[in-house]
Formats: structure tokens, C-alpha cells, sequence
């Protein structure tokens, strides 16, 4: 257990009565990166909700950043996600504040008090995604490949062990999601962060080979068991 970040054992994943995706088997350790591909509708973002406590698990193991999933209720679901990072594809930055004012959010609502702290811990994250001098900046302001920068400094705010990152490249041109995918590539091999990356972008995983979870026919099949 001490290297795993991520233990699903003979879970079965459910969407109300539905069941989506039976007999999950997988293990993700500290610092590894993997895709989680899959056609629209085969259970790809259950899992992930599964994993960050959006669906409630009742069957199996699970133990997500040392939490166990079955004993997850409303008061201690916002301890797991503490432990973890959320890229989305849309970016969800606050329009009403600059970057610096969108990560302080963040900061104050997992319970952060000090102002100065608070800075030095924005301008860190901020230095990790080279957008050391756009704290300023609205987030009209930025191209599209800054906001998502931002949204990955966001991300990483709380010194998460495990980012899930769900189509992150999926709004942006080649040339930018080349910057992220090294982005990512960097943060999981510098900080020993795990990554599971949700992604429909097959030139993207091509050029950026890892190992590949995919849904298909409500099970899930991983590239590493077959290949190891």
C-alpha cells in the first residue's frame, strides 16, 4: 500500500441503478501517469467521480490518497479532495477576479487563514507553470493555454499527491497541448504526483506514450497488465 495512491479492488461502479463498470481492478502509484481513455458513455467520468467521492461506493476496496472510499460521507469527503487536484477541459476560473484572486479562493475555502502564506503559496504554484508574472492578469486576459496553466496551478495549491485531469488538452491547438502535456509530464516525474488524465486526444497520447486505462463494455482494461 505505502507506494499506491489509487487502490480499486472488485468494484462495481453505479449510476443511480445502473451499473456502469463492473469488477475495476486497478492500482496507480506516487508519480505515475496513465490515460483513461474511452468512448463517451462507457463509464469514464464515473470512475473519476468514483476516485474523488462524487459517487458513492458500496461494494469492493477502494482507497483513494489513503482514504478509504466506503467510509466517505459529507463530512469527509472535503479531506480527500484536499489530497487531490481537479484539471477540467473548460477551465472554471472566476471571471469576476484576476489569478491571483481565483487561487486565494480556493486556498480560503480548504481553510488556509494566513494572507502571507497564502501569497508566497500562490506565487509557488504560479513559478510551477511559468506564469510567474500573470497574477495580475484577468482571465480574459490569457490565452487559452494560460488559463489552463492557471487551472493547473489551481490544482496544485494544495500539494496534492494525485491530479485527475479530465480532457485537459481538449479546448486547446497542438502547439498548446504540447506545453501542457510537458506541463503534466513535469509535475508527475518533479513532485512524484500521480496523474490519471481523461482524454480523447489519440495524437496526444501517441507522441506522449504511458500506460493506458480503458472503458469499453462496462469493464475496464489496462494496457500495463497486458503488456507487463
Amino acid at each position: 500500500m505505502s507506494q499506491s495512491i489509487i487502490e480499486l479492488k472488485n468494484i462495481n461502479i453505479y449510476q443511480g441503478n445502473n451499473l456502469v463498470l463492473s469488477d475495476v481492478n486497478i492500482s496507480v502509484d506516487k508519480g505515475e501517469f496513465v490515460y483513461l481513455v474511452g468512448k463517451t458513455g462507457t463509464g469514464k467520468s464515473s470512475l473519476l467521480k468514483t476516485m474523488y467521492g462524487d459517487l458513492e461506493l458500496n461494494n469492493g476496496e477502494g482507497w483513494v490518497a489513503g482514504h478509504n472510499l466506503r467510509e466517505l460521507n459529507w463530512k469527509t469527503v472535503p479531506f480527500l479532495r484536499r489530497n487531490l487536484g481537479v484539471v477540467f477541459q473548460d477551465f472554471q476560473l472566476m471571471t469576476d477576479r484576476n489569478v491571483n484572486g481565483n487561487l486565494k479562493f480556493v486556498l480560503k475555502a480548504t481553510g488556509w487563514k494566513d494572507e502571507k502564506l497564502m501569497d508566497e503559496k500562490i506565487a509557488d504554484v504560479l513559478d510551477k507553470v511559468n506564469l510567474k508574472t500573470k497574477g495580475f492578469k484577468m482571465p480574459f486576459e490569457l490565452s487559452g493555454g494560460e488559463q489552463q496553466r492557471v487551472d493547473i496551478a489551481r490544482a496544485l495549491l494544495n500539494s496534492p499527491k494525485l491530479i485527475l485531469a479530465d480532457e485537459p488538452t481538449g479546448n486547446l491547438d497542438p502547439e498548446t497541448s504540447d506545453e501542457i502535456m510537458q506541463l503534466l509530464f513535469h509535475i508527475a516525474r518533479d513532485y512524484d504526483t500521480a496523474i490519471i488524465m481523461a482524454t480523447h486526444d489519440y495524437p496526444v497520447i501517441n507522441k506522449y506514450p504511458a500506460r493506458t486505462i480503458k472503458t469499453e463494455k462496462g469493464k475496464v482494461w489496462d494496457n500495463a497488465s497486458v503488456n507487463s
